[in-house]
């Protein structure tokens, strides 16, 4: 993975930033985009595409990541601005607001998917670079974890719906509660339309 990275330095492209975004499938909840930079040298065993890890796993590489990279940012977008705009589009969103919020301006920036971000900094898309790729594989675990953390803590305002378990994400239980008890404040209106369908049938 840091081979990969390496493989985009150039004399003109010495500073390479990663970014990924996690939450784009939950129910509820913000989406999360992490940008990450660090030295050509610096390498973290372990790390990886955030889904292939455990929460453990994520949260002790999370610390290691925050302390080793060069500059790292994370961006937070609510639940109103993703069903204003849509999830793909609140993703993108995330992904430029955490590059252009890093204290280091890179050369160029790896975004993990088949979308590109509009950015002041070239941009090269990569599809399932968060197996690829060492900065996004950081990227995508610093999303992750900023994300399930803050869906625990909201899971405390809103206990019946088990956050703090699915994250948000559309298990049969979280949908038989959102029939069950109705949408929150937090919950993505534009994705509970078959589930508030069924119910009014």
């Amino acid at each position: 993975m840091k081979k990969f990275d390496n493989s985009f330095l150039t004399e003109k492209i010495k500073i390479l930033a990663g970014t990924d975004e996690a939450g784009r499938g939950p129910l509820a909840g913000p989406v999360v985009a992490a940008a990450v930079i660090f030295s050509p040298d610096v390498f973290i065993e372990g790390v990886n595409d955030s889904k292939v890890l455990s929460e453990l796993k994520r949260e002790k590489l999370f610390n290691e990541i925050v302390l080793r990279a060069e500059a790292y940012s994370v961006s937070i977008i609510p639940v109103e601005v993703i069903d204003n705009i849509n999830i793909l589009n609140a993703s993108l969103l995330a992904m430029k607001e955490a590059v252009n919020n890093l204290k280091v301006t890179p050369h160029l920036v790896l975004v993990d998917g088949n979308k590109s971000i509009s950015s002041g900094t070239p941009v090269i898309s990569i599809i399932k670079g968060d197996s690829k790729s060492f900065c996004i594989a950081a990227a995508s675990i610093l999303a992750k974890v900023t994300r399930d953390r803050l869906m625990k803590k909201l899971a405390a305002e809103y206990p019946v719906y088990f956050w703090e378990k699915n994250k948000g994400y559309p298990t049969k239980q979280h949908r038989d509660l959102v029939k069950k008890y109705g949408a929150s404040p937090l919950h993505r209106r534009t994705f509970l339309k078959n589930i508030l369908t069924e119910i009014n049938e």
